[in-house]
């Protein structure tokens, strides 16, 4: 055999076995598909998976620098938007009564609203979460909770009389987490909730609707460069004193407040509180109370949450000043 045929008889031999390596390697490659889309699958459930457990370990952990039992106010980075999910809340409270709005208050700032509520009312999770601070203190919240939601939020519940949970234990929305009181700085019985977003208190009235027992939407998106403004207009909407008074009964919801004529009900409540409200200059909401039959210094105080050293102060009366009905008296 002549060189240059053994040399042509090598060069196709090799090429017929690269064509059968490839060819191989394409039928294990085919064969080898269906072995990879299972496996991705797999991957994707133990991923879920995974995210599931770290939900229920740490909600909303992407938003959140820690998991802390002892640090109050929870650090993060926040966004410059953020879509806050309310579908599936619940109420803290049936009471519909508002005595103290979110924003600056005898000269220091009050991070959420001052709910009435009596001691021993039952306070229940606004969202379903876990637990991060049970604890006390006895110059600002009282007895407190710190509920952290998968939404992002961090609720807090103050003045308590009784905590019924513990920390880190996972809670759905409703359920019972502590009772009504006058614990802390407190100056009447009444539950002060709040609703953070990475530490940034964020204003209840934006998010959750007392006079109608009613989130405002499906959802809120938080924007920083508008939330100031959208708060303000919130505490005009919904944030002042409601209208109907302070009895038991409508403290309780069994005020005429049901969805059918809510619309209507909005806009009386409005008018009602702009003849009792006036906002100064300064952006600082004045709230004044018209005396009714049989109502005393002290029943006026109690009801709004507030001593009658304060009350005294604010009309310049004296302690044991006598009051009569239309009479109007300034509360904050």
């Amino acid at each position: 055999m002549t060189l240059r045929k053994i040399f042509k008889t090598f060069a196709f031999s090799t090429v017929m076995a690269f064509a059968a390596i490839s060819a191989n390697a394409q039928d294990l490659i085919a064969r080898q598909a269906p072995v990879d889309r299972r496996a991705t699958s797999l991957d994707t459930i133990v991923v879920n998976r995974l995210q599931e457990v770290e939900s229920f370990e740490n909600p909303s952990a992407l938003l959140y620098n820690d998991w802390s039992n002892t640090k109050t106010h929870a650090s993060g980075t926040l966004p410059e938007t953020f879509k806050i999910d309310l579908r599936g809340f619940h109420m803290p409270s049936p009471s519909r009564v508002v005595t103290s709005n979110f924003g600056r208050r005898w000269g220091r700032a009050h991070k959420g609203l001052d709910i009435k509520v009596y001691i021993g009312d039952t306070i229940r999770a606004a969202f379903s979460g876990k637990v991060r601070i049970v604890d006390y203190e006895a110059r600002g919240y009282g007895k407190y909770i710190v509920i952290r939601h998968n939404n992002g939020l961090e609720t807090y519940y103050g003045h308590l009389s009784k905590q019924i949970v513990h920390e880190n234990q996972n809670v759905t929305a409703g359920q019972p987490i502590g009772l009504g009181g006058n614990t802390g700085r407190s100056t009447g019985s009444h539950l002060h909730f709040e609703t953070r977003l990475c530490g940034v208190a964020i204003n209840p009235a934006l998010l959750f609707d007392f006079a109608h027992q009613d989130v405002t939407g499906d959802f809120y998106t938080y924007r920083r460069s508008t939330v100031d403004s959208e708060s303000a207009r919130a505490t005009a909407l919904r944030g002042t004193a409601s209208s109907p008074g302070y009895s038991k009964e409508n403290i309780q919801g069994t005020g005429n407040y049901s969805k059918s004529n809510r619309a209507a009900s909005q806009t009386t409540d409005y008018s009602t509180r702009q003849t009792h409200a006036m906002t100064t200059s300064n952006g600082t909401q004045i709230l004044y109370h018209k005396v009714s039959s049989g109502e005393t210094l002290e029943s006026i105080a109690e009801q709004h949450g507030i001593s009658v050293e304060q009350l005294c102060k604010l009309n310049r009366l004296g302690r044991y000043a006598k009051v009569v009905k239309d009479q109007i008296l300034r509360y904050s």
